[in-house]
């Protein structure tokens, strides 16, 4: 199975890239631009199908777009003036993943925590808390270890949430919000094939919505 990574830098003056990364819906409408670079005949789940994850990276020259999939995504169906683009295959990088290489990882995930139902009639909680601080580092710990990495070093910061109305089929309107935090760090790899599942299958909620998405790379130390 093959694996993509894209880089998306949309142009400043694009009124679709604009209204993508910015406003109420652009978690929805961000989704959906994306999911139309892939064929439309995947059946009741394409994100899963094709293993589409992404984030927004924001740097100094403004917001790039990091999205990953298991499909190559057809970027001429971008509209005409949204940005330049560049697709390269991830393959190399998860062949070379070892027990004891050290990387540098970046995940923006959704930390939440589900009280069991005694749990929440006590303490009048929703069926998901999202968690930030110390709770979302013991979370994202947690996480890594599932991922067959030992964090060496961890820098967490919370994000604003993605959030939108998404409408599906039947027509039905849907509230969607994900609290959303960035985790950076060094790690230890103890697993790859793990390591390699969390890449192409994503972390925790929220995968359509720019959540889950974990990228590695060599630390320095081993370069």
């Amino acid at each position: 199975m093959n694996t993509w990574l894209t880089r998306i830098i949309p142009e400043p003056r694009s009124p679709e890239a604009l209204r993508d990364l910015g406003g109420s819906q652009s978690a929805v409408g961000l989704h959906r631009r994306l999911m139309s670079l892939y064929p439309t005949d995947a059946g009741p789940d394409p994100r899963a199908r094709f293993g589409i994850l992404f984030r927004i990276e924001d740097i100094p020259t403004g917001p790039h777009i990091l999205l990953q999939s298991t499909h190559e995504p057809d970027l001429t169906r971008l509209p005409d003036g949204y940005g330049t683009s560049r697709t390269r295959p991830l393959d190399a990088l998860l062949d070379v993943l070892r027990p004891g290489l050290n990387v540098r990882y970046r995940c923006v995930a959704s930390a939440i925590r589900k009280p069991g139902a005694t749990t929440r009639q006590l303490y009048n909680l929703p069926p998901v808390v999202p968690l930030n601080g110390a709770a979302a580092d013991e979370w994202w710990i947690r996480q890594a270890d599932t991922a067959g990495l030992k964090p060496l070093t961890l820098h967490s910061q919370p994000l604003d949430a993605a959030r939108g109305i998404r409408e599906d089929h039947t027509g039905s309107k849907q509230r969607i919000r994900h609290a959303r935090t960035r985790f950076d760090g060094t790690a230890a790899i103890i697993d790859p094939d793990p390591l390699r599942i969390k890449i192409t299958q994503g972390i925790g909620r929220g995968k359509a919505y720019g959540c889950g998405l974990l990228s590695i790379a060599p630390a320095r130390s081993d370069t």
